[in-house]
C-alpha cells in the first residue's frame, strides 16, 4: 500500500465506549494465526459477527481512548480486515502510533460521535484533520497528522518507508 492515504471515505461503523481495549480487539487464541484469520477474530466477544460485515474502505468511529490497553498490534489486524481510517473522539497514544506503522489513517476528532450514526457514508482526510458525514453534510475538524507521520502512512507503514528510504 502506498500513495494518498490520507483521504478515505466508507461507511462508518460506531464503537461509541470508551476505553475499548486492543485486548478485547485482538484476543490471545488469535496469536497462532495466520494474520487474516486474526483479522475475522477482532472484536468477536465484544461484537460478533462484526468482522464478517466489514467492507474495504469502512470507516470507524470511536469514542474516548480508542485502543487503551497493551501494545498488540490491533491497528494491523484493522487495517487487513479493510477499515480505511480510524476517527476518535480520543486515541490512546500507543495506539495511534501503531495506527501509522501499519498505515492506517487515524485521527482524533471531538463531536465524532454526536455527528456520525453507523452506516453514514464519511470522508476522513487526515492530512487537513477532517471529517465530512455524507449524509448530512455536517463537517468537524481535528488536528491534522504530522506531515512525518503523515509519510509513513503514505508509505505503507513504517517498515515499507524504512525500505523506501534505504534503511532495510
Amino acid at each position: 500500500m502506498s500513495g494518498n492515504n490520507a483521504i478515505r471515505e466508507g461507511r462508518a461503523w460506531v464503537f461509541a465506549e470508551a476505553n475499548l481495549n486492543t485486548d478485547l480487539m485482538m484476543p490471545t487464541r488469535g496469536y497462532p494465526l495466520p494474520l487474516a484469520e486474526r483479522a475475522r477474530l477482532i472484536f468477536a466477544t465484544y461484537r460478533p459477527g462484526w468482522a464478517e460485515q466489514v467492507e474495504p474502505g469502512d470507516v470507524l468511529i470511536a469514542g474516548r481512548n480508542f485502543g487503551a490497553g497493551s501494545a498488540r498490534p490491533a491497528a494491523e489486524i484493522l487495517r487487513v480486515l479493510g477499515i480505511g481510517a480510524l476517527v476518535a473522539e480520543t486515541i490512546n497514544g500507543l495506539f495511534f502510533r501503531n495506527c501509522v506503522n501499519y498505515a492506517l489513517p487515524a485521527m482524533e476528532c471531538a463531536g465524532v460521535l454526536d455527528a456520525v450514526t453507523e452506516g453514514d457514508t464519511v470522508r476522513v482526510d487526515v492530512a487537513e484533520g477532517l471529517l465530512l458525514n455524507r449524509r448530512t453534510g455536517r463537517t468537524l475538524r481535528g488536528p491534522k497528522m504530522p506531515p512525518l507521520l503523515l509519510d509513513i502512512v503514505n508509505a505503507g507503514g513504517t517498515y515499507d518507508r524504512l525500505r523506501r528510504d534505504g534503511y532495510l
